[in-house]
């Protein structure tokens, strides 16, 4: 996403978590308030794919999360692998869910099922549209409720892959996902100083040996 020129970027600096590796794949745990990919001004240059290339100068990078979005991040080790796995998300053969904390009492499970489009004016903002937005689609599961704190863990899987999906998604069922300084109308009302958000379980058949995987983070809330 783009980032603010007046934004103060400060990555945490802990080393990358790696959580699965072979001869075509490596699938790191980035922390929330690092950047998948380098931002466009030097000071943005320290990310995920950035200390990745430190130690394999040829990865590619597969898929994204949000700066302030933490878990499970894939990367390709050479063009081939990175050609097959593109493949792949774009056969929607590639399981994935995420952990979230919600504001509210969600139902025990459902769908979103509304179309997305970037709101140009406000970037890197989306919003629902349902004449000109891209289908999106979310299925979401209630883990547990906290009623002091009214905030509900849930578990969401992303059918489509829109930018900012979850996150516009949740909003628009009246539960915006804490801490979200976006789309929470009171991102400060949280139990974490950060967005609750974590990509916590990737599923699929490593697209050149057939070797079926399934790679689980540490959700760190």
């Amino acid at each position: 996403m783009p980032l603010d020129d007046n934004f103060i970027y400060m990555p945490p600096q802990d080393e990358l978590s790696i959580l699965y590796e072979d001869d075509d794949l490596v699938v790191i745990e980035k922390p929330a308030g690092l950047l998948s990919v380098p931002g466009r001004l030097p000071e943005h240059h320290d990310s995920a794919y950035f200390r990745v290339l430190e130690k394999f100068p040829h990865a590619k990078i597969t898929h994204r999360l949000d700066m302030a979005t933490s878990g499970i991040l894939m990367f390709a080790k050479h063009r081939d692998a990175e050609v097959a796995v593109s493949k792949m998300f774009q056969a929607r053969t590639v399981e994935k869910n995420y952990v979230a904390l919600v504001q509210g009492k969600l139902s025990e499970e459902g769908s979103v099922d509304v179309p997305l489009i970037t709101d140009w004016e406000n970037r890197p903002r989306q919003m629902v549209h349902f004449e000109l937005g891209k289908t999106a689609k979310t299925l979401y599961k209630k883990i547990s409720y906290d009623v002091e704190q009214d905030i509900s863990r849930v578990l969401l899987t992303p059918i489509t892959g829109r930018s900012h999906q979850l996150r516009v998604h949740m909003m628009h069922i009246g539960h915006p996902i804490t801490g979200d300084k976006i789309y929470h109308p009171e991102p400060t009302r949280s139990p974490l100083k950060r967005m609750a958000l974590h990509a916590s379980y990737l599923a699929f058949t490593q697209p050149l040996s057939g070797k079926p995987l399934e790679i689980r983070g540490n959700v760190p809330f």
